[in-house]
């Protein structure tokens, strides 16, 4: 099996491979690898100054099909001086499957007065390896590298990890630092889920990150809890971390109801 979770066909086309495959079925891929293709496609609108994606929103349309052949456009909606809107769309056999938008901003340097963040995560040598509930596995799961360092997947509850690609996205290609923190990013309501996954469906309809910075090395942390309601609607959200601290937000809307 190629090390990617996507194997390129040329001109915005894609094939992902069984790494993609999300829990709930080898058919559909986990939204990470997705979401993470949809911001390389952001990255690629060219900008003639330093630029940041400062928040990205994926809204998720359909299942990502496994072994199918992707299509994935881009496109700069509004340009600006210092803010620009710019738009990605995922696309299977014809059907939009995904769509994102993004505000990107002219950077400068606000270093001197950076404040607000939250306290670093534990280090990575000090987290262990962690499992996930009962049934889950394979594809996405196995091809990251996951360490608990509060609570754990496999037990309900907010929880913190570690989490690095053990493959590449795009084969051929080295992610980028907003590419690995996009793969991660979607698992905020798996690591901090509540609910029997044997017996509950918590599927995310959107992901959200708003983002400080670009993120340094391979691990991203995510610090996560989620919130059910009572009619059916939760909400997962996980501060973003790289080992030197925090790098973003990130949240979720979930559906929730029986099996």
């Amino acid at each position: 099996m190629t090390e990617a979770f996507f194997v390129p066909a040329g001109d915005g086309r894609f094939t992902a491979t069984p790494h993609a495959a999300g829990p709930w079925t080898p058919e559909a891929q986990h939204f990470g690898p997705p979401s993470a293709l949809l911001v390389r496609a952001l990255e690629q609108q060219p900008a003639d100054r330093p630029t940041l994606l400062a928040r990205v929103t994926i809204e998720i349309l359909g299942p990502a099909p496994v072994g199918t052949e992707l299509t994935v456009r881009s496109a700069l909606d509004r340009p600006g001086r210092s803010v620009e809107l710019l738009s990605a769309e995922l696309a299977a056999a014809g059907r939009t499957i995904a769509r994102a938008s993004a505000w990107r901003f002219t950077t400068s340097d606000s270093g001197e007065v950076a404040v607000g963040g939250a306290a670093p995560l534990p280090p990575v040598a000090d987290a262990e390896p962690t499992g996930w509930p009962e049934g889950w596995g394979g594809g996405y799961l196995e091809a990251m590298e996951w360490l608990a360092v509060r609570g754990a997947p496999d037990q309900p509850g907010p929880a913190s990890a570690w989490v690095r690609q053990r493959v590449a996205l795009v084969d051929g290609e080295d992610p980028t630092p907003l590419q690995r923190l996009f793969t991660v990013a979607d698992s905020g309501n798996g690591v901090s889920n509540r609910l029997d996954p044997r017996a509950w469906w918590f599927i995310n309809s959107e992901l959200t990150v708003h983002i400080q910075r670009p993120p340094e090395g391979e691990w991203i942390g995510l610090d996560a809890a989620t919130v059910v309601g009572p009619h059916g609607v939760g909400t997962a959200h996980s501060v973003l971390h790289d080992t030197a601290g925090q790098v973003g937000f990130g949240a979720q809307t979930l559906l929730v109801r029986p099996r």
